[in-house]
């Protein structure tokens, strides 16, 4: 157990891996909830712990859980320690944990084993439908906004928020914990509740753990009497953005020391290209797209600098649906320099000598998101082909 501070309430809580466990009356969906992914993010901590103290075992239906992330870094109120936990979730270093002592990891890596447990645990003893939520807060002023790797169930099930959602980050990380959990075919969603040191991002993400409690079928909403109170809070959060976007760029930090954003900014504040956003060693970084901003990096730890993205017309929501339910992506390797790289025929890989043609949009609608390898070759990850809709066809939001 470690002590855990939150100075949007001026308190301290003492927090286990385990913040609750509650097995329903009834057989039915398993939600398991995450706050504290990064240690310097305690809101969703103290958000579930208030949440899980009003919940009752006859009111729920199915399982719900609730696990403290970097328990370590918690107890320091710093991002992560050696590693960011968070980027940490790559088949390589999950091979290392379990391979290797446990005195020959660091801090982060012990977390990542311990967390990697409880999750195969419940994927072994529990049958789903399953869900995974991560809480997460920013450094930068923001809405409320969902993130999600880009299948159809995920989208889905995030419809059912008033909340903007955002598409594509796995493009720009490694590693994080919910594109591993979408790559074994779950439903699974970030929620980004406000900035780090906000009463509000407590607040938001007490509301969101209520809504997806009902959304995803473990309570029924007139268990919950503030329901439509918590509802139109995020709604009203959200400012009505309720829109889907896509991320179009990201700027890396090389060297953490040198990069300073500029005062002022805020996630999905409208910028123009060419706009000063940062500075790295002295030199003025200046936006090369117009767009949105997004998560521009006021905090001492983070690779990223700052993200722009744009809307998605909903035309083109649309016509990736129907293009993904009738699995027109399987006639791709008839075309020059795309083949596919492993039996189950969910990652393309693609000869830009040959397929220049071929350009990341067109994958997108596709549900393919890229991770480029050398000057000539990318690798198309797709969510939808690893999708267990089967899953969640009796829910009642598919």
């Amino acid at each position: 157990m470690v002590t855990v501070y939150s100075k949007a309430l001026n308190t301290h809580s003492t927090v286990s891996r385990i913040i609750g466990k509650i097995k329903g009356a009834q057989k039915g969906p398993v939600i398991i909830f995450f706050g504290g992914m990064h240690g310097n993010e305690p809101s969703g901590v103290f958000a579930l712990e208030k949440v899980f103290k009003t919940l009752q075992a006859d009111k729920i239906k199915g399982s719900v859980y609730a696990f403290a992330g970097n328990l370590s870094a918690l107890s320091k109120n710093v991002r992560y320690l050696q590693k960011d936990l968070n980027r940490l979730w790559t088949k390589e270093n999950l091979e290392k944990i379990k391979n290797i002592s446990s005195g020959s990891l660091t801090d982060d890596e012990k977390e990542l084993a311990d967390l990697y447990s409880l999750i195969a645990n419940i994927l072994e003893q529990e049958t789903g439908p399953f869900y995974f939520i991560d809480l997460h807060t920013t450094s930068s002023k923001t809405l409320p906004f969902i993130t999600l790797d880009d299948s159809l169930i995920n989208r889905k099930f995030a419809s059912l928020f008033p909340l903007p959602a955002v598409l594509g980050l796995e493009e720009y990380l490694t590693g994080p914990m919910l594109s591993y959990i979408n790559e074994l075919g779950y439903v699974a969603i970030g929620f980004e509740s406000g900035q780090h040191e906000q009463k509000a991002a407590i607040d938001n993400a007490e509301a969101f753990t209520y809504l997806t409690l009902v959304n995803g079928g473990c309570m029924a909403k007139k268990n919950i009497p503030d329901f439509d109170n918590y509802y139109s809070k995020l709604k009203k959060s959200a400012k009505g953005n309720d829109f889907i976007f896509e991320v179009i760029d990201c700027y890396k930090i090389i060297n953490r020391n040198q990069f300073k954003m500029l005062p002022g900014f805020k996630s999905f504040q409208e910028i123009s290209k060419g706009t000063g956003l940062a500075r790295n060693n002295g030199t003025l970084i200046k936006s090369a797209k117009k767009g949105t901003l997004f998560m521009p990096l006021y905090q001492k730890k983070g690779g990223e600098g700052f993200f722009i993205i744009r809307k998605i017309p909903v035309f083109f929501l649309k016509l990736s649906t129907l293009l993904r339910n009738f699995k027109l992506d399987s006639l791709l390797t008839v075309l020059p320099g795309v083949s596919w790289t492993t039996p189950r025929k969910e990652t393309l890989l693609v000869n830009l000598k040959v397929a220049r043609f071929l350009t990341r949009p067109f994958f997108h609608l596709l549900g393919y998101r890229n991770r480029q390898l050398d000057k000539n070759h990318i690798k198309m990850n797709n969510r939808e082909r690893t999708s267990k809709k089967q899953m969640y066809r009796s829910q009642r939001w598919y």
